[in-house]
């Protein structure tokens, strides 16, 4: 149990940092409270994790052989990882984070299975130019068909709500699909753990950071690349859940702040990019170059610092 606690507090931390890519802008634009946002994700969360989660927790569960104490240094190597990432104030992803020191764990095991490795690499670039194509063609198509029906100002302001809260229900159940393999699929791999259990375990620890610490996060969300609008959050919102959906049936965890900055960016892309911080998305990509190399280099030091015992 002892080695499980680095996962439940990756998966806190997950809750409460990628719930705001979810209802993040309907909390902060006041459309929706923060309570039924919580709710709603917590619900839907746990759904995703149990219903279709298996196929990510799988991937990273091969990507290299562990046993239980390598799958909890491996664990605490991301956690620390994404703290680190965080107190510098940088953008971090996750899913870079646990790949990158089950790498680090590999290198120092000299075991490492680069055929899911390439897999995941290829979906990582594919997420932010996914994210990007899909919220400029459905802006597009559901603008005109708003233009058709040509709604009152009230209806129009009921479709948004309705809007955001649905597609963030969708929304929390991609995340969850997807994401509870970061939490504990390298336990899965290390066989301590069942598919169903690490799937249960991974959404209610996702969960737990959604309520308990994910509102400030939610209520500053959605103002670092450029300035959104009811409608434009809405399409970057469903977006980011097709985009997180199709990688978790898949089979491949992703960032959800990736497939968000790329609809963030085809919105940027559509107003004529003038509203574009050209800065702060230096800054995000840089981030997740970073990432993965950090959590391999912690992964290398903590194993290497565990296992000074067993030399000579």
């Amino acid at each position: 149990m002892f080695y499980l606690i680095s996962a439940l507090y990756l998966g806190w931390s997950l809750g409460a940092n990628d719930a705001a890519n979810i209802f993040g802008t309907a909390v902060s634009s006041k459309m929706v409270k923060f309570i039924t946002a919580g709710i709603l994700s917590s619900i839907f969360v746990i759904l995703g994790a149990i219903l279709e989660g298996r196929a990510g927790i799988e991937t990273i569960g091969k990507l290299s052989a562990m046993d239980l104490s390598t799958a909890g240094i491996s664990s605490l190597s991301a956690a620390i990882a994404v703290t680190i990432m965080t107190i510098l104030k940088l953008p971090v992803s996750t899913s870079q984070a646990v790949v990158g020191s089950i790498i680090g764990v590999g290198i120092m095991q000299k075991h490492v299975t680069i055929s899911g490795l390439d897999k995941i690499i290829m979906c990582w670039i594919g997420t932010p130019i996914s994210g990007c194509i899909l919220s400029i063609i459905l802006y597009l198509i559901l603008a005109k068909i708003i233009n058709r029906l040509k709604p009152s100002w009230s209806s129009f302001d009921f479709i948004m709500r309705a809007g955001l809260i649905i597609t963030g229900c969708y929304g929390a159940y991609a995340l969850g699909a997807n994401n509870v393999a970061n939490v504990t699929a390298v336990f899965y791999g290390a066989g301590f753990l069942s598919v169903q259990t690490a799937a249960l375990i991974g959404g209610v620890s996702i969960t737990l950071g959604i309520l308990t610490f994910s509102k400030g996060v939610m209520k500053t969300v959605g103002k670092g690349i450029v300035k959104l609008d009811a409608y434009s959050a809405l399409i970057v919102v469903l977006s980011n859940a097709i985009t997180v959906h199709i990688y978790a049936i898949i089979g491949v965890p992703i960032s959800t702040s990736q497939a968000v900055v790329g609809a963030v960016l085809g919105i940027g892309l559509l107003k004529r990019a003038e509203a574009l911080k050209r800065r702060a998305i230096l800054g995000v990509f840089s981030g997740w170059i970073a990432t993965p190399f950090i959590a391999a280099l912690v992964s290398i030091f903590i194993y290497f610092v565990t296992h000074l015992t067993y030399v000579g």
